[in-house]
């Protein structure tokens, strides 16, 4: 028995031939590696907004409003970001009877390091140019 450690995933393959008896077994193990943060100018700009207040839970569709981030790219943005450990998700019930409940999102600790650190790099970068 193999154990096999996150984040890898086990793909087994079955080779039938002719007459449907197995020809071979292909067992691999395909490595998963979480991607990075990018830098885009859409993710600095969903992380600044999550900065502004940290430790709140908030709405998509609020996140969507005050960035002006569309859902077709805030979605998958808090999704990825989500996935990275940067922030927490949970689902909130409606304040109303009868509405569904909300996907909520708000900073872990990395990703308040992460969105101080872009912060700071941002104002860096305009100071420089102011002086240039």
């Amino acid at each position: 028995m193999f154990r096999i450690w996150p984040p890898c995933r086990l793909a087994v393959q079955r080779y039938v031939g002719i007459g449907g008896l197995d020809k071979s077994l292909h067992i691999s193990i395909i490595v998963v590696m979480p991607r990075k943060p990018n830098n885009s100018r859409q993710t600095r700009t969903l992380l600044a907004a999550f900065l502004e207040r940290s430790r709140t839970w908030r709405h998509g569709y609020d996140l969507s409003k005050e960035t002006g981030l569309s859902s077709g790219t805030l979605y998958p943005l808090l999704m990825r970001l989500s996935e990275q450990g940067l922030l927490e998700e949970r689902w909130q019930q409606a304040e109303r009877h009868g509405l569904p409940p909300r996907h909520v999102y708000r900073l872990t600790a990395s990703g308040l390091a992460l969105a101080r650190e872009q912060e700071l790099a941002a104002i860096a970068a305009e100071r420089a140019g102011a002086l240039a």
